[in-house]
């Protein structure tokens, strides 16, 4: 078989909701994809608040979230089926990440691939990360298969999600690795003016960058460690605990908005040479950011629509499970430092 019509969930660190899209996919040469089919659901306050404090909750806590989260997007998953009438061959759900400590040799993305099964009436294929990371990898970032297979047309792939990422080919090899803090930080500042996002950037466009401050983002231990290399919630929430939460200089909070925002781009800026590149994640709205990154990038930047930018990472967890369900590499030994290519993501047969 190599036609499929699959359904890619994805919930990212911003928090911002549950990505569902209704992806087709077909083997012919190369593959090819549409999506056909997309919402976010967004989260109530109690969730939102549960995803951002589960990390530090008992284990009891810990594992009931776990199974009422698969279970929240098994029913989301079947509303949307049902409304749209779909006909689905399987779900790939990568779950929400609580912890990403591949040193310590474990990454955790909650959503219970069984509740979430029994309460879609779906095949489920979840924990993406897993494999990888008993085999020595950072078991992200994950995507950069997709961006090879379906986006190699362009030089390289970046997303503006709660972390910053980045993949390109390096000679033959896929290469990827997570730049920088993003949408995380830029969130967490916009609610200090009781804002959800810095919606076009106004916030960050009306500050002025502190230099003292920009020097510090800069010299993180993180920017002088090799690839493969990622950062987890756990390393953002540091860097704001200590870097903004502190605000040793006493900036309001747009000086601190565009000083973040000039970090992130300059980090960016960092590994994009010249070429085509392509931009996806809540961050391509950014127009300040976007306008900041043309100005010191020597790269092509590309936006696509706002379907594939809001949607691209669902669909390429959709496309991860097709190749799990294939059972063929979904995973990139060069990207993630494993000792080899492998096949991740577990099954769920309801």
């Amino acid at each position: 078989m190599d036609s499929y019509k699959v359904i890619g969930l994805m919930s990212g660190t911003s928090l911002d909701g549950l990505d569902i899209a209704f992806c087709s996919f077909k083997f012919s040469n190369k593959w090819e994809y549409k999506i056909l089919d997309a919402e976010t659901i967004d989260y109530s306050e109690e969730m939102r608040q549960g995803l951002a404090t589960l990390a530090t909750s008992t284990a009891l806590e810990f594992s009931k979230f776990h199974s009422s989260y698969g279970r929240f997007c098994g029913e989301m998953v079947a509303e949307f089926v049902r409304e749209r009438k779909l006909q689905v061959d399987f779900i790939a759900s990568h779950g929400h990440t609580i912890f990403h400590q591949p040193s310590l040799g474990f990454s955790t993305q909650i959503g219970s691939g069984a509740a979430l099964s029994a309460a879609s009436g779906l095949p489920v294929i979840c924990d993406f990360r897993s494999v990888d990371v008993a085999l020595g990898g950072q078991g992200a970032p994950l995507v950069p298969l997709g961006d090879e297979l379906l986006f190699g047309d362009y030089t390289a792939c970046l997303n503006l999600g709660g972390i910053a990422n980045i993949s390109f080919k390096d000679n033959g090899k896929r290469i990827a690795f997570d730049i920088s803090v993003c949408n995380i930080l830029f969130n967490y500042l916009a609610h200090k003016k009781g804002k959800n996002f810095d919606e076009n950037g106004e916030i960050a466009g009306s500050g002025r960058v502190n230099g003292q401050l920009l020097e510090q983002l800069n010299s993180l231990p993180y920017y002088k460690s090799e690839y493969p290399k990622s950062l987890g919630r756990e390393d953002v929430d540091k860097i704001i605990a200590k870097y903004f939460d502190e605000n040793q200089f006493d900036l309001s909070v747009e000086d601190l908005m565009a000083t973040a925002v000039e970090h992130v781009v300059m980090q960016i800026a960092g590994f994009t040479g010249k070429g085509s590149l392509l931009i996806t994640g809540g961050g391509a709205f950014n127009k300040f950011l976007i306008s900041r990154l043309r100005q010191l990038s020597l790269a092509e930047l590309h936006v696509p629509d706002p379907l594939l930018v809001n949607y691209k990472e669902a669909l390429i967890f959709a496309f991860l499970g097709l190749k799990r369900w294939r059972s063929e590499f979904n995973c990139l030994k060069s990207v993630t430092g494993a000792k080899k290519d492998n096949i991740g993501g577990a099954v769920y047969l309801s």
